[in-house]
């Protein structure tokens, strides 16, 4: 099986033709560095779903690195443009746990993205690395969305704590967190509505859910962690900022990067939020969905390294 490094690099191949090869134009065929090229790169980037403000960073990083060393030929940008990329990512950061008791993640995003899927794919994975794991069917609103989850909980032998369609999503966390501590288990995830037409009442249910949830566990939730289709380019990054505003998120799980052009968008949540991208999913599998590390990320949107393993 070949390793994951190629799987990404291969799941990156629109967005590296669309990223990658708008930059490439800009950099081809120049004698030298001046004002024009850097206008051109800023533009090939903010077309490339990487947001106004990141594109502005990365162009200005590049221009005092082009002077610090002394760079005069074009041929030698796209090297230098990838190191900043890995850089403005900054490092892996892997989940937070509690010291100890049930560790609890709660997942928002909107319908469509992949949440439940996510949630399936991600406590599928915790079960693997011996963790002890409930799910929790947090999206009350949608029948779909508890089946769903469900339907996960049977495919890897994990429980699914669930009430009727309709009920108080609060209810179910307060449950799902009393199972956890009677049963000593590890973590427990939480699935949240993703309805967006009234802000306010999305406020108010998220702010409910994480009151009930830190009065059983002080602490917790350890992780919100935000759900987003990488395949939605701009979007993605609007709603990064709303949910930023409405639930705290600590960490982004960018889904569906396999088969866009608009990856470049990871660049953009990153420079514009601050919150760190700590999951990709890149396949349909059950073991397509993976920690994101920057550096890997850099190097295979530049199909630089062959060299790279199993991750």
């Amino acid at each position: 099986m070949a390793g994951f490094f190629a799987k990404l690099k291969e799941g990156l191949t629109k967005t590296r033709e669309n990223f990658v090869g708008k930059i490439e134009e800009v950099f081809t065929g120049r004698k030298k560095i001046d004002e024009e090229l850097y206008d051109e790169l800023e533009e090939a980037l903010i077309g490339s779903d990487v947001g106004v403000h990141s594109s502005l960073e990365l162009v200005e990083r590049l221009r005092k690195e082009v002077k610090k060393r002394k760079i005069s030929q074009p041929s030698e940008l796209n090297e230098v443009l990838q190191e900043l990329i890995a850089e403005l990512l900054g490092e892996e950061e892997t989940l937070n746990f509690a010291e100890q008791g049930p560790s609890v993640i709660l997942v928002v995003g909107v319908n469509g993205v992949g949440k439940t899927t996510t949630i399936g794919k991600l406590a599928n994975r915790l079960k693997k690395d011996g963790k002890r794991v409930i799910m929790a069917a947090g999206d009350t609103f949608r029948a779909a969305a508890i089946d769903q989850l469900e339907v996960w909980g049977e495919r890897s032998g994990i429980e699914v704590i669930k009430h009727r369609e309709g009920s108080d999503p609060a209810a179910v966390a307060y449950d799902a967190v009393q199972a956890a501590k009677s049963r000593n288990i590890d973590v427990v995830i939480v699935d949240t509505a993703g309805r967006l037409h009234n802000k306010v009442n999305l406020m108010e249910e998220l702010r409910k859910v994480k009151r009930v949830i830190e009065r059983e566990i002080p602490g917790a939730p350890h992780e919100v962690l935000l759900v987003l289709d990488a395949t939605t380019g701009q979007n993605a990054l609007q709603q990064a900022k709303l949910f930023q505003e409405v639930a705290g998120v600590t960490g982004i799980v960018l889904t569906k990067l396999d088969g866009t052009a608009k990856g470049g968008v990871v660049l953009g949540i990153r420079g514009e939020t601050q919150i760190p991208v700590k999951w990709i999913g890149i396949g349909e599998g059950i073991e397509d969905l993976r920690p994101f590390v920057p550096q890997d990320f850099a190097a295979a949107l530049f199909n630089r390294s062959d060299e790279e393993g199993e991750i």
